[in-house]
């Protein structure tokens, strides 16, 4: 449902279920964990305590969707998000992901288990760190699994919801075709992908329009160089899985911080996105509403302040038609 100026809820696909218009990512949230080889996989250090009031925060001001995984800070993110919801659990939405092994006591990441009676594990400990009784969204997080063994997995995810546990289901993909081996599924009604204004999706987004499915957009804002922060040469902390990005994340350079041509094309975007007195950061969420009636963009965040900047993009709302081609253009596209 949109309003003159601002946007408010979205369905969450075939479900029906009803979200706010822009979901919170708790990837970040989670705190520092790392991989086999010690690289980082979070963003760096957190305040618990800032964690907490930013989703109480969130709340207030009227966003009801929040999407975790287990892996995310190795179990901290789901049991920082449950403590932080407490009572009000009932008034959200949750997801969250399972697939990836990990330590919780050395917060390390230990591989990954396609099995599906490692998805029924995985969701009886997301369930205990969540504090809840179900999950609403429950999303498989192995992108490149075996689509043969994820039909078995959308048939466990059947039983999870038959049973209760689960409301809907989804897979975490950036690959069209396996996203509809999930979609064949009664109960799925979402694919979570990258998405934003510098990086489109247009299969992945014509997929969900068929399909009646909800476009969940990770890095909405671009890991944060659509934030409007980023320099050139602004080196990131040791522990931020953006100083050493692995292949999949672009725009960032080792130990140099964002890419000059990314940090550019930021650059040239900015009098559009900060139309109508928007920050960079709420134009960036703008386009993607406005880019399909299926977006529910996942920002992330570590503050109070960066849940105020997130959530007030909503009171804008999206970008016009016009403003979506002047994009294309500026972006050569």
């Amino acid at each position: 449902m949109q309003t003159n100026t601002g946007i408010r809820t979205r369905t969450l696909g075939r479900s029906g279920i009803e979200v706010s218009a822009l979901g919170f990512g708790c990837w970040a949230i989670g705190g520092e964990w790392q991989d086999a080889d010690g690289q980082p996989l979070g963003w760096g250090k957190v305040d618990d305590e800032e964690s907490v009031r930013a989703v109480r925060r969130a709340l207030d001001l009227g966003v009801t969707f929040f999407d975790t995984a287990d892996t995310y800070g190795a179990g901290h993110s789901e049991r920082i998000l449950g403590r932080a919801l407490g009572t009000r659990r009932d008034e959200v939405v949750v997801a969250t992901k399972w697939g990836n092994l990990f330590d919780e006591d050395t917060r390390t990441s230990t591989g990954q288990d396609d099995t599906p009676e490692y998805a029924r594990r995985a969701l009886t400990a997301s369930l205990r760190r969540l504090g809840t009784d179900h999950v609403d969204l429950y999303q498989l997080h192995i992108s490149d699994a075996d689509p043969k063994r994820a039909a078995e997995l959308r048939d466990a995810c059947e039983e999870f919801v038959a049973e209760g546990l689960v409301r809907a289901y989804a897979w975490s993909t950036d690959d069209p075709d396996r996203a509809a081996v999930f979609a064949e599924g009664e109960h799925c009604t979402a694919v979570q992908h990258a998405l934003n204004v510098l990086q489109d999706a247009p299969r992945l987004i014509a997929l969900c329009e068929e399909l009646n499915l909800a476009s969940v957009n990770r890095s909405p804002l671009a890991m944060g160089l659509l934030s409007g922060r980023h320099t050139a040469g602004r080196v990131l902390e040791a522990g931020d899985i953006r100083n050493t990005p692995p292949a999949w994340l672009p725009g960032f350079k080792r130990d140099a911080g964002a890419d000059e041509d990314w940090l550019a094309r930021v650059e040239a975007l900015r009098d559009v996105l900060t139309s109508g007195g928007r920050t960079p950061a709420q134009g960036a969420l703008a386009w993607l509403w406005a880019r399909s009636p299926r977006t529910v963009p996942i920002p992330g965040f570590r503050t109070v302040a960066q849940a105020e900047e997130n959530a007030g993009a909503l009171a804008h709302g999206p970008l016009t038609v016009g403003q979506l081609t002047e994009v294309d253009r500026l972006l050569g596209r």
